[in-house]
């Protein structure tokens, strides 16, 4: 919603087919049964739709499983010019060096403990992987004090961001943390998109 209030057009993938989960278990278990390979896929038939429908450069974000699927479906496309995943990425879903001519901004919180999926590691290694792979336009940005799902300003599906951090571990919501990564990404889909036509779309899947 973000991006559309900034005056982009947002396509979100439904990848769960309509189904939502009520809780944290429920939406761990859509997480762990979605078949990812088919996701990407789908990303990559969207973004080819956008295109023929005339809309001249397309990017990608994501949050958490979204981040793992921003990346997958970046490789995967030649339809997606660029993508930002927040913490989440699944390096089985995407070759470093297919990747060496498209932009990639990441954003990880240093308080996150999801080792191998969104922590600190997972988001350096990123980064050290594109710059291998010879891209020369990624950079993760790590940011002090906030964990996984920083970018979320609602604890939902927990009663409040206490409760959440008590069963999830997260920390509470950080503003200005976020607005800086809300001022880094819409920046980068203003290098990178607007000046052929400024035509974001967008992929959610915060948790």
């Amino acid at each position: 919603l973000r991006l559309a209030k900034e005056g982009s057009r947002v396509l979100i993938p439904d990848g769960h087919k309509g189904e939502v989960g009520a809780d944290a278990e429920e939406a761990h278990h859509l997480m762990s049964s979605l078949d990812f390979s088919a996701a990407v896929g789908e990303i990559a038939s969207a973004a080819s739709y956008l295109r023929a429908e005339g809309s001249p450069r397309v990017g990608v974000v994501g949050f958490c499983m979204g981040g793992a699927l921003t990346m997958g479906s970046l490789a995967a496309s030649a339809d997606i010019a660029c993508g930002a995943p927040f913490y989440g990425v699944n390096f089985d879903l995407f070759d470093a060096a297919a990747l060496a001519e498209k932009p990639v901004q990441g954003h990880f919180g240093m308080l996150d403990s999801m080792t191998g999926f969104s922590d600190p590691g997972t988001g350096k290694k990123l980064e050290a992987d594109l710059i291998a792979g010879g891209n020369t336009r990624a950079k993760v940005f790590l940011y002090e004090g906030v964990g996984h799902a920083f970018m979320n300003e609602s604890p939902a599906p927990f009663e409040s961001f206490e409760a959440r951090a008590e069963k999830m571990g997260f920390p509470a919501y950080d503003s200005k943390r976020a607005e800086l990564a809300w001022d880094r990404l819409l920046s980068f889909f203003d290098d990178h998109l607007k000046p052929q036509g400024f035509d974001v779309r967008g992929l959610s899947g915060e948790l």
